[in-house]
């Protein structure tokens, strides 16, 4: 197949270049570089069928000329950070909303085989009974949950409108290698760095909100799986483990995996304001309509990250800084 994944040079869109690219797709990967990496995809650049655009989402003619001879697009492309949202609004607005209209867009004017797209489970806001289905109602607390709510609700119109075969997925606080360690939702990656640079993990609030840990390696399963449905459905798709972990237990177990025990203890600041307090998945859609079920534990995912990081993290960090 030909494959546009936007947002490719990102944590999470890299490894889906990686994965199409080594199986011998047609791979486009579209990234403006604010948030991705070019380190991410440079191992790509010496295969025939890898191709790297630098562009945005919100160049409506761009999107539509790199569209023009695809089959399948990854839409990954998005102001991602909360923190950020609460700073610059209007940019996360542009990126997350009016980018993903570009792309419905362009889809439906080319006639686009699938859209598979990336929302959040941000888009749920603190749970009001667990664990949250697809019918939980929508109620985030920052400007990034609510630009990822509306370009969610824009993708559902396509669908309903012009019969289009687009996906919408809801995954739950995916975590890997290649996770850049700052912002919002790079919390193990955070606890990580400062942990192996013997500084104690930083929690706002008490750290008992709670998450629902995806390991990379399983989301890009996810993904996988949807690509290889042959069928339309048009309703959003949790992906989660439905294990529930607070962060401060998540601290104390990273600083366990990572020996430091009795050296450091997490240190408590003043909560983030708006912070979503409590998520956990309930993803039978996934399970019984794709066939998809993670395979790693919390404690699996923890260990081969924290690997990585040892080997790769730092050095990745110095270069990106």
């Amino acid at each position: 197949m030909k494959l546009l994944i936007t947002g490719g040079a990102g944590f999470i869109g890299s490894h889906l270049c990686e994965k199409y690219t080594k199986e011998g797709h047609g791979v486009i990967c579209l990234d403006n570089f604010l948030s991705g990496n070019l380190l991410n995809v440079r191992h790509l650049l010496d295969y025939r069928n890898f191709k790297l655009i630098k562009g945005d989402v919100r160049d409506f003619n761009l999107v539509e000329k790199v569209m023009s001879d695809v089959d399948v697009v990854f839409h990954l492309a998005a102001q991602i950070h909360v923190d950020r949202s609460y700073i610059e609004p209007q940019l996360t607005y542009d990126v997350n909303v009016a980018g993903t209209q570009n792309v419905l867009q362009a889809a439906k004017m080319l006639d686009i085989k699938k859209v598979i797209y990336a929302s959040t489970s941000e888009v749920y806001g603190s749970a009001q009974y667990v664990p949250i289905d697809e019918k939980h109602p929508l109620n985030a607390p920052h400007p990034y949950g609510a630009s990822k709510i509306a370009a969610d609700r824009m993708c559902y119109a396509y669908t309903q409108t012009y019969g289009m075969n687009v996906f919408i997925l809801r995954f739950f606080n995916i975590f890997g290698p290649r996770q850049r360690d700052l912002g919002y939702g790079g919390v193990i990656s955070i606890f990580t760095r400062r942990i192996l640079s013997n500084m104690p993990p930083i929690l706002y609030g008490n750290g008992l909100q709670t998450r629902d840990y995806t390991y990379i390696k399983d989301a890009v399963k996810a993904y996988d799986c949807v690509l290889k449905y042959d069928k339309p459905y048009t309703e959003p798709i949790n992906f989660g483990t439905g294990h529930e972990v607070s962060i401060i237990d998540l601290a104390n177990k990273i600083i366990d995996l990572c020996g430091k025990r009795g050296s450091m203890e997490p240190v408590n600041v003043e909560p983030r304001i708006g912070e979503v307090k409590r998520l956990i998945a309930r993803a039978d859609t996934a399970r019984e309509l794709l066939g998809w079920e993670p395979s790693y534990v919390l404690e699996n995912g923890l260990t081969d990250f924290i690997d990585w990081y040892k080997k790769y993290g730092f050095e990745e960090r110095l270069r990106m800084e």
